[in-house]
């Protein structure tokens, strides 16, 4: 291990809070902090979805856009993937597999399916919908309200991938069916900490981060855990997620509107958009940043800090944040 590696574990061992196990959920969505609730049932479909051949007998040939990528870590940022499709049934085949004999880009690539809505650009995610003799199998527990349900979102990954650090703006959980799962998650109020780029962090490597390019990021607290087949893990909004699939792996994200429908774009299909306030905050905030480029360094310098000592004293919830 090298001097900077060793570095790296001993401030993040400092840091590291494990994702409590519940099994009840009375109260869990109330404290908004992430839970992994472990004996909920869902059905038979851990057993069911751990045969590939099930699921490709079941899924069919249904054409499905998929992310392809060289290595494990994928980066949306940079989009070190490539985008291709396949029928489902191919897919599933392959993303089990460790070394193939067909593919894109190398023998060793990672495959990642995030389904989507029939129309793309119209519909959300629905798994009932999208891969209805599937859905049949899975019994999604009574978590939320259902008439707050947006998507249901089936995800598919290759053994060993990792999915970038991001946040939605929705409540969800994450249905763990089929291999396990490392989850990494950071507190929004460590937001200033992650170097984000829109809604995704920057830091793609969050185990041997560049302590020279993201030295904040050892500031931030991280929330870690593994998922089981069968756990559920519960993913407040704004909370940042980091996924390493440990296994090929099969799980359904659920997510519902945990605020009035009007602070949602409703064009949003993805789920994913800023909520409505926060978006006209941002633009009147890149016109603030506008005018105060207009005076010269010192002065620009002083009257930014107190527009942020401002925000801080009137919107922060932790008087901590620094």
């Amino acid at each position: 291990m090298s001097k900077q590696e060793s570095t790296c574990q001993c401030l993040f061992q400092k840091k590291i809070h494990p994702v409590k196990i519940v099994t009840h959920f009375d109260n869990v969505f109330e404290e908004r902090t992430p839970v992994i609730l472990r004996g909920q049932y869902i059905g038979d479909v851990t057993e069911k979805w751990s045969s590939v051949e099930y699921l490709a007998e079941k899924g069919g040939a249904k054409p499905v856009k998929i992310h392809v990528s060289p290595i494990p870590q994928m980066d949306f940022i940079n989009k070190n993937f490539a985008y291709k499709s396949l029928p489902f049934n191919e897919f599933v085949r392959r993303a089990a597999e460790d070394t193939h004999k067909e593919f894109f880009i190398s023998e060793t690539e990672k495959y990642y399916l995030r389904a989507l809505g029939d129309d793309v650009r119209k519909e959300v995610a629905d798994i009932s919908v999208q891969f209805p003799e599937l859905a049949q199998d899975l019994v999604i527990p009574d978590l939320f309200p259902r008439d707050r349900f947006f998507s249901s979102v089936f995800r598919i990954a290759s053994r060993g991938l990792q999915l970038w650090t991001h946040y939605d703006v929705m409540d969800n959980i994450l249905i763990q069916i089929s291999g396990r799962k490392k989850v990494v998650l950071f507190d929004p109020a460590d937001a200033h900490n992650l170097y984000l780029n829109g809604d995704k962090s920057e830091v793609l490597d969050i185990d041997h981060p560049d302590s020279e390019k993201y030295p904040k990021f050892y500031s931030a607290i991280r929330y870690e855990g593994q998922l089981e087949p069968g756990d559920i893990l519960f993913i407040p909004a704004l909370w940042f997620h980091n996924v390493v699939s440990l296994d090929f792996g099969v799980a359904v994200n659920v997510f519902w509107k945990h605020l009035e429908d009007k602070m949602y774009d409703n064009k949003d299909i993805y789920g994913n958009k800023d909520l409505q306030p926060a978006v006209r905050a941002m633009q009147i905030a890149d016109r603030a940043i506008k005018a105060l480029e207009e005076l010269p360094p010192v002065y620009r310098d002083f009257y930014a800090r107190r527009l942020v000592s401002k925000i801080e004293n009137k919107c922060y919830i932790k008087s901590d944040v620094t």
